[in-house]
């Protein structure tokens, strides 16, 4: 985990701003996550803490969440025993992924109380928990009873006690070069046994000064932990490696093959960057997987149909045959007899006056067999005309779904909720609640371009139709991806400049189904010139009077654009 204890420590250090400060207000907009609103410096801050095994982190944030009707009962604990008091104090134990945070508040009684929250930052194992002065848990985020943990049992009346000590030297305050001499040299795994010998390192920044070491030796192995330490006032990194994964850490790494490293001021920034939209993401499946199974069986179901719709339409192509066999028998009824299995006449359509055999059925007449083949004409024709509409249906229907699984890949959990009440709507799933729910107004997601000008962006069907036809003005200028399922994305002017239009295109070209191509087409139109037909899916349009900019979808650009 690059979560580690250096990078607790750097935290930490950023946090200090914050004694003295007041705690506002307390919110838990998931189940193992936590915000406080803090005034500090005589600005609002939001420190984030969160005890999820894969996102486990302390740092301040700026980035959103909706919070729950009704708040989890932690939540509502930490309400009472901390809101309205004051920080005493942020420190790191040892060199540990364990945060205490020390608060002064008045009880129901107005008498003073002191207070303790242990944030533990380790993986699976992570935790918040709420103490008295005298380090009785009076709560925790996740409880482990005996049955659960017999050295650790965290449970509400029981006493706290530390996770256990793992006898490591701390790099930063311990003698580097004489625990070195620790090292059994013929053992090999040199990364591995740093990781045994000292606390605050991860596997990540052992990696790191074993690649910093070169030909390691017990000289190049403490200069190079020392070059490692010494970094750790400087900015923090965050990079995309060339197998995909993304790190970041709080000193520079150049081990592995880097393809892209941007770095960042404070930690908030780059705890930021990694891990919101990781974690927005891994909700959403969890909240959206039957939602997504479902989308993605209609989405099948009818690319299987379309299948056999095509199949269909093909055997109509040889109705033309029918009606030429039909004819031709009628004009040669003279010559024909009941009981014959064929008839060969002359093909007066034929320019070269072509013989043809036609197959007859011997249990009817010449005239009845000219009649089957007529009426199995018909029969073609009438088909031709139903599939024809049942394929521009079907094709209605995977250009819907096929909008839908686009707007999952970029949906937050509000988001699900919408598209949830718009497949109920539309009659595709049962309401799961029976109670009548008051309607919401969709809420958009709001940017502003480099020159100022806001624009709003629609990233699922309700939101794009209240978008596009209550929200926007009919002079102000509506982007959309050309013939891709993507988001409307409306500015809030009448003559947006160049830039404006061009950013605008960018995020109307990130929410779409072709976020990860480059040269996106984009159309823009006066919002005037955009239609709605007549029965329409949900965020289905026409449009007119359109020009198109092609641009590539930039994730960083669109970052930056958000407006909180």
């Amino acid at each position: 985990m690059a979560f580690d204890g250096l990078m607790t420590t750097r935290v930490v250090r950023e946090l200090q701003p914050l004694v003295g400060a007041r705690i506002n207000k307390i919110h838990q907009p998931y189940a193992l996550d936590l915000i406080f609103s803090v005034r500090a410096e005589r600005k609002n801050v939001m420190l984030l803490a969160s005890a999820n095994a894969m996102y486990a982190r302390l740092h301040l944030t700026s980035e959103s969440t909706s919070n729950p009707s009704e708040p989890p009962m932690f939540c509502m604990m930490l309400r009472k025993h901390l809101e309205g008091g004051f920080i005493e104090s942020i420190e790191q134990l040892g060199r540990d992924r364990v945060i205490l945070m020390r608060v002064r508040s008045r009880n129901e009684l107005g008498d003073e109380e002191a207070k303790k929250l242990y944030i533990e930052l380790m993986g699976r194992h992570s935790n918040i928990l709420l103490t008295d002065g005298q380090d009785k848990i009076l709560d925790a985020i996740k409880h482990l009873p005996l049955s659960q943990n017999t050295f650790r049992t965290i449970m509400p009346g029981l006493q706290y006690h530390l996770p256990p000590e793992q006898d490591k030297v701390d790099p930063l305050t311990g003698d580097i070069e004489q625990t070195l001499h620790r090292i059994d040299w013929n053992a090999g795994k040199i990364d591995r046994q740093l990781l045994g010998l000292f606390s605050g390192f991860s596997p990540q920044i052992t990696a790191e000064i074993v690649s910093r070491a070169g030909l390691s030796n017990r000289t190049s192995l403490a200069e190079a932990i020392h070059s490692v330490l010494d970094e750790l006032t400087g900015p923090y990194y965050f990079q995309r490696l060339a197998n995909g994964k993304e790190r970041f850490s709080p000193v520079a790494l150049h081990h592995g093959e880097i393809i892209e490293e941007k770095t960042f001021a404070t930690s908030g920034d780059v705890l930021d960057a990694f891990f919101h939209q990781k974690s927005n993401r891994d909700r959403v499946k969890q909240q959206a997987a039957d939602l997504e199974r479902f989308i993605k069986s209609e989405y099948d179901k009818n690319i299987l149909k379309r299948t056999k719709l095509e199949r269909d339409l093909a055997a109509t192509e040889k109705m033309d045959e029918l009606k030429h066999k039909g004819e031709l028998l009628t004009t040669y009824l003279y010559q024909l007899e009941r009981g014959m299995k064929e008839a060969t006449v002359v093909d007066y359509y034929d320019e070269d006056g072509k013989e043809i055999t036609i197959a007859l059925d011997p249990r009817f007449s010449p005239n009845e067999n000219a009649q089957r083949y007529y009426k199995r004409y018909n029969k073609l024709k009438t088909a031709k005309i139903e599939v024809a509409k049942q394929l521009e249906k079907n094709q209605l229907e995977i250009n819907y779904f096929e909008s839908l699984l686009a707007q999952l890949d970029v949906a937050s959990p509000e988001d699900i909720r919408e598209m949830r009440e718009e497949l109920v709507e539309e009659g595709y799933v049962r309401e799961r609640s029976k109670k009548k729910k008051k309607p919401l107004i969709p809420k958009l997601e709001a940017y502003q371009s480099s020159t100022g000008i806001p624009f709003f962006v629609g990233k699922n069907n309700k939101q794009n139709d209240y978008a596009t036809f209550k929200f926007g003005r009919r002079s102000e200028t509506w982007l959309h991806t050309k013939d891709i399922p993507g988001s409307h994305v409306i500015i809030r002017s009448d003559q947006p400049d160049e830039t404006t239009l061009k950013e605008a295109a960018v995020v109307a070209a990130y929410y779409s189904k072709a976020r990860e191509s480059s040269q996106v087409p984009v159309d823009f139109t006066e919002l005037r010139y955009v239609k709605k037909p007549s029965g329409a899916k949900p965020g289905f349009v026409i449009y007119t009077d359109q020009t198109t900019l092609y641009v590539t979808p930039d994730a960083d650009l669109v970052q930056s654009l958000r407006t909180p």
